[in-house]
């Protein structure tokens, strides 16, 4: 980052902002959203997949044929979400959001936030830097899903908003310094 831009993003994060992060399982999003919701002055990380957790009996998952019960499950996770956002900038913190958000559904995610300034950042990296994170990480995201179905699945179908990222040569300091560099003027949703 030149010394212009590392003025010009720290002047930024003296401001309030909303952020919502996607992309597909092991895309980097939780370590991403914190690393990122850490350097405002107020920041708060709201992780949308506790709202899933927090069902202790009759949680329906999200597989290939899911239900319609999971599809309402998913659908109360995201609205739970964004009201806790919102909740959260209300009370003056920068807010960084973050879940798998697919499709036409992140359009629908968006319009549960009414907060401004608003800006999405998708991180998505190659099929096979995931397949690796993947194996390597102590939780398993995938199970009746493969990577590669589900990164076709979400680059076919999410449409084209925000900053798009390949953070697959990236380590997450550098993605989060991506993210301040050009959030500001590519992320910003209106």
């Amino acid at each position: 980052m030149t010394i212009r831009e590392d003025r010009a993003a720290g002047s930024r994060l003296d401001r309030q902002g909303l952020f919502v992060i996607t992309g597909i399982m092991a895309a980097g999003k939780s370590t991403i959203a914190q690393l990122l919701a850490e350097r405002f002055a107020k920041g708060v990380h709201v992780r949308g997949d506790i709202f899933r957790r927090m069902i202790v009996s009759g949680r329906e998952e999200m597989t290939p044929g899911y239900s319609q019960a999971a599809l309402d499950q998913l659908k109360l996770r995201y609205r739970l979400a964004a009201a806790t956002a919102e909740a959260y900038f209300a009370a003056g913190f920068s807010v960084v959001v973050q879940d798998n958000i697919y499709g036409p559904d992140l359009i629908d995610f968006i319009q549960l936030i009414c907060s401004r300034p608003l800006y999405v950042v998708v991180l998505c990296p190659r099929a096979e830097v995931v397949l690796a994170r993947e194996a390597s990480r102590g939780k398993r995201g995938y199970g009746e899903w493969t990577v590669e179905e589900l990164d076709r699945e979400f680059r076919e179908k999410t449409p084209r908003i925000g900053l798009w990222l390949d953070t697959s040569e990236q380590t997450p300091q550098e993605t989060v310094e991506e993210i301040l560099r050009r959030v500001w003027t590519e992320g910003e949703i209106t």
